[in-house]
């Protein structure tokens, strides 16, 4: 604003196309036809011809620091103090802007208009007596007025929202209440057809009372029947109580073995069972335990021979996997009618 040109705005080529464009404008003007003329002109003709506006707000200190640092903002331009708008202006755009909004009738809408633009009147008197008892400047713009009807249409949406919430939990409650109203009368119907059957259902009842009053002589007897079978009964539990004792200590003395039996079946290995199978005369104790492994697992009646046990060993892995699958709580009767002489 101090000089009228910025210092390289333009690179060099486009200032010779600017300078060009000129030239023959400038000669007709009476400059030379020289880079400086031609340039003297161009700031001329942009002096002339571009205006800016640059507006400032009076509020804070941001408008006097500026006017300080830069003080062609002062002298280099020409102020245009803008006052406060009129009542007139203020009614008409709070009219503009009511204008969105739904009320019942347009005098609520311009009552409301002209209560606003006298609330930002209000405002600029109470800024004439803050002056005079502080001697400090306090400001109000178009800005606030326009945040006091963006507040208003805020705060006016919010009640309204407000109340309509409120208006549909209303209707909600009072159709609840008809509703449960209808049941109620539905339900004092129904009690009175009830009320009949209850009627009956008593009579029938002091029928069955008699019936009861009859049946329970003969009840007596069978209880006193009762009571005797309930002590047979009593006698035979403790009976079968006391097997159950010992078939539990019985069991208790087996689980042991069933373990070690367990355990003895898991460390078999293949090589154990080749080097068992490949003996021609084992001890005695090899053949016992074959000729009982052969009545448990094939139910073998007559052939014990160490061949026949060889043959069932002859898939060492095969014969290790049927024995660890052998089921040891379901064993027929017989085969262990004829394991008796040997564990014995």
């Amino acid at each position: 604003m101090s000089s009228g040109w910025i210092p390289e705005l333009f690179p060099k080529d486009e200032l010779d196309g600017l300078l060009g464009k000129v030239r023959a404008e400038a000669k007709s003007a009476g400059y030379l036809d020289t880079p400086d003329q031609l340039f003297e002109f161009f700031l001329d003709k942009v002096r002339k011809n571009l205006h800016l506006g640059l507006c400032f707000s009076p509020v804070g200190d941001a408008f006097r620091f500026r006017a300080r640092m830069f003080p062609g903002v002062i002298n280099c331009t020409s102020l245009d103090w803008f006052h406060e708008w009129p009542r007139a202006a203020l009614v008409d755009v709070a009219a503009r802007f009511l204008g969105e909004i739904e009320f019942p009738t347009d005098e609520i809408r311009a009552a409301i208009g002209a209560h606003m633009a006298h609330v930002h009147l209000s405002i600029s008197e109470a800024n004439l007596e803050f002056l005079a008892a502080e001697r400090r400047y306090n400001y109000t713009t178009p800005t606030s007025f326009l945040e006091l009807i963006n507040f208003y249409k805020l705060l006016l949406g919010k009640k309204r929202g407000k109340i309509t919430d409120q208006i549909n939990r209303l209707e909600i409650g009072l159709q609840t209440m008809k509703s449960t109203t209808d049941q109620v009368e539905a339900l004092q119907k129904l009690l009175e057809v009830k009320m009949v059957d209850v009627g009956v259902e008593k009579e029938k009842t002091n029928e069955l009372i008699e019936i009861v009053g009859r049946e329970s002589l003969d009840a007596e007897k069978e209880a006193a029947a009762a009571a005797v079978q309930e002590e047979e009964v009593t006698a035979l539990t403790n009976d079968a109580k006391a097997e159950k004792a010992a078939a539990d200590a019985e069991l208790a003395e087996a689980i042991p073995a069933m373990e070690r039996a367990t355990e003895a079946v898991n460390c078999l290995e293949v090589k154990s069972i080749q080097e068992l199978k490949a003996l021609a005369n084992p001890p005695a104790q090899c053949i016992e335990v074959a000729k009982a492994v052969l009545i448990l697992k094939n139910g073998e009646k007559r052939n014990h021979a160490w061949g026949n046990a060889q043959k069932m060993m002859n898939v060492p892995k095969k014969f290790i996997e049927e024995i660890q699958n052998f089921d040891g709580n379901n064993i027929e009767e017989a085969r262990l009618d004829m394991l008796k002489p040997l564990l014995a």
